[in-house]
């Protein structure tokens, strides 16, 4: 009771009616405006803005016509290597000579391309079967390269022709140089085994490591041109290394999916 007819007593002295009431303070002011403004430009941002995401996957660049090995018709020892890796072959033309029991057997290309690789050495034993070279399909050596990436068929098929994508090159620092830029060209419509891999690739060890998570789906990216750049490819950076990645190199892709509101709203 004492409390009360203090706090009655101090209300009602008249030397403090014309004090004002204080309700907040001018920090407490401050904090409140900067608040209402945050989340007057997040319900605006909610309402017009958009999200982008991101989809990766592993890939490689080549030509569009892939790869394939090239396995040896007869089996005996490699007496003559005709063929140098990275120097373009005809179709039909000679790469090794084996001796056989019935004499000198030659091992043509099944097609024209670029010798990628020799598995059979001077000297070395092959089997009926064996993989002698790997050869890529090269029609027009000054054909630009694409990237083919490999995806999960549910991940692939929220993909859409056009999109951007961004590819990290191993060879090409990203720190330096950034990343080389494409546009989605072609989706799979449906998975690939691996011994189709394995076809296109004309690499067993690749096509198992594109298969890991299961048979993949291919996307197809068309790499940006640029003159402006010693390579002839568009990146990120204003120049981009000084010279262009070779066929085969490994990549790493970043798919831009379609942008999306982050807020849907739902009308009656």
């Amino acid at each position: 009771m004492q409390f009360r007819r203090n706090a009655l007593s101090k209300l009602q002295s008249p030397e403090e009616l014309d004090v004002p009431v204080r309700f907040a303070r001018p920090q407490g002011r401050l904090v409140l405006a900067v608040t209402v403004l945050v989340m007057a430009a997040a319900g605006f941002w909610a309402v017009t803005g958009t999200v982008t995401s991101r989809v990766n996957a592993p890939g490689l660049l080549t030509h569009a016509e892939g790869t394939y090995l090239l396995q040896s018709p007869v089996a005996g020892q490699v007496t003559e290597v005709l063929a140098e890796e990275g120097r373009p072959v005809a179709a039909g033309a000679p790469l090794l000579t084996v001796r056989t029991d019935r004499g000198d057997r030659p091992v043509r290309a099944v097609a024209g391309g670029r010798v990628t690789a020799l598995h059979a050495r001077l000297g070395s034993v092959v089997t009926t079967g064996a993989d002698v070279a790997t050869v890529e399909r090269v029609t027009d050596p000054d054909a630009p390269l694409v990237a083919v990436l490999y995806l999960p068929g549910d991940t692939a098929a929220t993909l859409r022709v056009g999109a951007r994508v961004d590819l990290g090159v191993p060879s090409a620092p990203r720190d330096r140089f950034g990343v080389l830029r494409g546009r989605v060209s072609a989706v799979g419509t449906t998975p690939q085994t691996q011994a189709q891999l394995g076809s296109f690739l004309g690499d067993a060890g690749l096509a198992a490591r594109f298969s890991r998570q299961g048979d993949p789906v291919a996307v197809l990216v068309t790499l940006d041109r640029s003159a402006a750049t010693a390579s002839g490819y568009a990146w990120s950076s204003s120049d981009g290394p000084p010279h262009a990645p070779a066929s085969g190199t490994p990549v790493t892709g970043a798919v831009h999916l379609a942008a999306q509101r982050p807020v849907d709203w739902l009308l009656p």
